[in-house]
């Protein structure tokens, strides 16, 4: 399984390793800065910092790929349908791909 990808958690988080190889998730959305002096730091809003294993470039790739999902996901449940009428549709966010899945009696 790829670092930082746990289908489990509903991919509403990141995982990130800590330097004694226990892993924890994090909301990507509360995160103020991250920081390499030389290992990488993860400063929340609250203050809490973290040290973690991966990069700073790895941890950016982590909160992308986070937030690729969120508008995909916002996207799918915004779509036209092909008539272009406005169907309200519920989607299925697996990594970058996402499978519309429209509601009964949505029109």
């Amino acid at each position: 399984m790829e670092p930082g990808h746990y289908p489990w958690m509903g991919e509403a988080m990141i995982v990130l390793t800590r330097l004694n190889e226990s892993t924890f998730a994090v909301n990507p959305d509360l995160i103020e800065r991250i920081q390499a002096s030389p290992d990488t730091s993860i400063v929340l809003v609250d203050g809490t910092t973290f040290i973690v294993q991966e990069s700073v470039e790895q941890v950016i790739d982590l909160i992308a790929g986070y937030r690729a999902r969120v508008i995909a996901l916002a996207h799918s449940l915004s779509s036209d349908g092909p008539d272009g009428s406005h169907r309200a549709h519920l989607g299925v966010v697996d990594g970058d791909r996402v499978t519309p899945r429209v509601r009964k009696g949505a029109s």
